[in-house]
């Protein structure tokens, strides 16, 4: 059977690296608050054997509504930011982090188009954070293609986000040993 090229080939997808970071060592739980990405991360991750052992859940908050009641956003940061920006993504990972208790959060908030543009935040534009016990970070992303290609470059791009969280995570755990 040929492959089909439409997918891309993974050889080493960082789902598949997460677990076997996380599977030896006791302790470290992830979550994931998603809008943009509509729960492929965790999709991803659960698709795992394994990941029952660190992954609490996620939280697919699209609507403002659901980023408010069940993440915590602010109605100002929605207001005066938007829910496309960092400082929504890292109120998501706020929220996530305290309703699941994990020690590693991932989030995404974007627009993945074809609709829903403006200047300032074209299609593609995506804002991923992450939350660590070192702290919380986001960052701004602008991914090419279709709606199917924002969100699948958003959700692997959450995914390497999610792992180094982990492994810096890991990392500090050790040397505070």
């Amino acid at each position: 059977m040929v492959p089909d090229s439409s997918e891309p080939v993974r050889d080493n997808p960082p789902e598949q690296a997460l677990n076997r970071l996380i599977t030896p060592v006791a302790g470290i739980t992830v979550a994931t608050a998603e809008s943009c990405s509509g729960g492929a991360v965790a999709a991803r991750i659960v698709s795992i054997s394994g990941s029952s052992d660190y992954f609490l859940g996620g939280i697919v908050a699209y609507a403002n509504d659901a980023k408010r009641r069940l993440l915590g956003v602010s109605e100002e940061i929605l207001a005066s930011r938007g829910a496309v920006s960092a400082e929504c993504a890292r109120a998501m990972v706020e929220g996530a982090r305290q309703a699941f208790g994990a020690d590693v959060v991932v989030s995404t908030t974007g627009i993945a188009g074809p609709g829903g543009a403006t200047a300032r935040k074209p299609v593609g534009v995506v804002y991923l954070a992450l939350a660590t016990p070192a702290g919380i970070e986001a960052h701004e992303h602008r991914f090419a293609g279709d709606r199917a290609a924002i969100i699948a470059a958003a959700t692997e791009a959450a995914l390497h986000l999610l792992l180094r969280g982990v492994q810096e995570t890991l990392n500090r755990d050790t040397s505070l040993a």
